[in-house]
This record gives C-alpha cells, sequence and structure tokens, in this order.
C-alpha cells in the first residue's frame, strides 16, 4: 500500500465546483425553456 505524503494530500482536487458548476448551467436551461414555453404557449389556471 502506498501512502500520501502531506505534500501530495494538498494537491488532491475534488470535482464538487465543477460538478455545483454544472448543475448551476442545467437548471439555468431548464428554467429558460419554462420560461419560453410559458411565452410561447400560456396556459390558465385552473
Amino acid at each position: 500500500m502506498y501512502n500520501l505524503t502531506n505534500d501530495e494530500l494538498r494537491h488532491i482536487r475534488g470535482g464538487a465546483i465543477s460538478f455545483g458548476a454544472g448543475l448551476l448551467i442545467g437548471a439555468g436551461i431548464v428554467f429558460l425553456i419554462g420560461v419560453i414555453d410559458g411565452y410561447i404557449r400560456p396556459l390558465k389556471c385552473n
């Protein structure tokens, strides 16, 4: 088994920021599609 040194541990990068950015971009796209759909095809409330 290989033990990492402290210097190697400090250089480990996680993927949370890129995952969060992808989630934010996806949510923005879904929101824009909903706005465009509501503008083009408005539905009355019951």
